[in-house]
């Protein structure tokens, strides 16, 4: 079926209703369907609302899994709205010869500023001392009274050096930190003030600060547990901003139990939305939901990012950001994956 300007109309299946003007883009040029309230469908259920369409636009909450490509054979793009691709088999994705794209770049600073307000938030107790003033606990002034950690001097650790990552090193080295990070190898543009540390058994013992910026694989799936929780100096913090299952949440708790750790910043989750109840019951513990790329600009600027790969495959053209790539068109798969969230 052509439309009404020569074009070929494709049908366009969206998970939810995105920000910003990306489908009324999408909608002018092809058939769109919008699910009502389909941020964390997957599955059968995802597969039965795709059926037909060539063009999928996902959340990072959807699973797209093998039987999403095996039930929808006409699928040529799943444009995923986030960094992280961790929600989409991949492996069935090229089986099938299904692009995947994401959206790198765009939510890099709303991330690091989460990243490194968690890190104000937990090491100088701002939402305990939220909590005092709303219970009216607050007797005045004291030079004892809730006492804090200084990060000045203090060695900030970085796992996963990607965009993120240098993001919010760069916010450390400005407040007065020390970084240091480890990566698959040492990052060309990770700043000549970053110390680049091969293994991460060797980094954890100087962190006074962990945050976690790496991408959710089989390797990284609870990479820092409790046993490496354990190697962190006495009173340390821990942050992550990544994905909620590079982080054992069950081991969090446990070191933090036992008294080795200042506290922790969460903003992802391992059964998200779902919390473990130990960590909900802490407060030395800051939990956000999930508030990465939370700003207007920035899921406006996701989602328009997921529109253009989208109408780049419909149209026939190499999409900017490339994650995997479909068969029987061109360009490769570059699209940058090396950081956490998907924000």
């Amino acid at each position: 079926m052509h439309g009404g300007r020569g074009w070929v109309l494709a049908q366009v299946a969206v998970t939810y209703p995105i920000p910003g003007g990306g489908i009324a883009r999408l909608s002018a040029r092809h058939d769109v369907r919008v699910h009502p309230d389909g941020a964390s469908v997957g599955g059968a259920a995802l597969a039965d609302f795709v059926a037909g369409a060539e063009a999928l636009v996902p959340l990072v909450s959807n699973q797209v899994d093998a039987g999403v490509f095996a039930a929808c054979r006409g699928l040529r793009v799943v444009a995923n709205v986030g960094v992280g691709v961790n929600n989409i088999d991949l492996d069935a994705a090229r089986a099938a010869g299904v692009w995947v794209t994401n959206t790198p770049d765009v939510l890099t600073e709303a991330t690091a500023d989460v990243a490194w307000g968690l890190v104000l938030a937990v090491t100088r107790r701002f939402v305990e001392g939220d909590a005092v003033m709303r219970r009216g606990a607050f007797a005045g002034w004291r030079p004892d009274f809730m006492l804090g950690t200084g990060v000045q001097g203090k060695t900030l650790g970085i796992v996963g050096m990607g965009r993120i990552g240098r993001a919010v090193a760069r916010r450390a080295l400005a407040s007065g930190m020390r970084v240091a990070y480890t990566d698959r190898s040492p990052v060309p543009d990770g700043g000549r003030d970053a110390e680049f540390v091969p293994r991460l058994d060797d980094l954890l013992p100087r962190a006074d600060v962990l945050s976690l910026h790496t991408p959710l694989t089989a390797e990284t799936h609870h990479l820092v547990d409790a046993r490496r929780l354990r190697l962190l100096p006495r009173g340390a913090f821990v942050v992550n901003t990544s994905r909620g299952e590079v982080l054992d949440e069950a081991g969090l708790a446990e070191v933090l139990a036992e008294g080795h750790l200042g506290g922790a910043g969460l903003d992802v989750y391992q059964r998200e939305p779902a919390v473990h109840p130990a960590l909900l019951e802490r407060p030395d513990v800051v939990l956000l939901p999930h508030l990465g790329s939370a700003t207007w600009e920035t899921r406006c600027a996701m989602a328009d990012l997921a529109v253009d790969n989208c109408l780049a495959i419909l149209d026939g053209r190499t999409p900017p950001t490339p994650v995997v790539e479909g068969r029987g068109d061109r360009g490769r798969g570059t699209g940058d994956v090396t950081e956490g969230p998907g924000k």
